[in-house]
């Protein structure tokens, strides 16, 4: 039995708007539903919203004083033209990166962490 055939990753943030733009713009999204709660992405492949949380403060990883909650690995086919790009579009590459020849860590314009890899399996896409 399927308990649930859609869902939505949703991240916490202060700005709804921009963050929700920066992942429209990241994954070729349009923006389908904007309220000043929450904002909804949608791509070809999944649904995200940004939602507003009063007080939100960023995950501060690798250190744990505020874990990350969730982070999304990306799928590229080659990571520098990749990492530019995000940074254009807003991203931050993250100080700590454990593997940089798999994959590159980055922020987002919220702080969440999130992978650029070409190490996701072709069976996961």
């Amino acid at each position: 039995m399927v308990v649930a055939s859609r869902g939505v990753v949703t991240l916490d943030c202060a700005e709804p708007g921009p963050l929700a733009q920066f992942w429209a713009d990241v994954l070729g999204g349009r923006v389908v539903h904007a309220g000043d709660a929450a904002v909804v992405v949608r791509t070809e492949w999944v649904a995200i919203a940004a939602m507003r949380v009063e007080g939100y403060v960023p995950p501060t990883w690798p250190a744990a004083d505020v874990p990350k909650q969730v982070h999304l690995d990306l799928a590229v086919d080659d990571l520098e033209p990749a990492v530019a790009e995000a940074v254009r579009l807003g991203a931050t590459v993250a100080a700590h990166q454990p593997a940089p020849g798999l994959r590159r860590i980055l922020l987002d314009p919220a702080g969440h962490p999130f992978c650029l890899t070409t190490q996701v399996p072709p069976a996961a896409l």
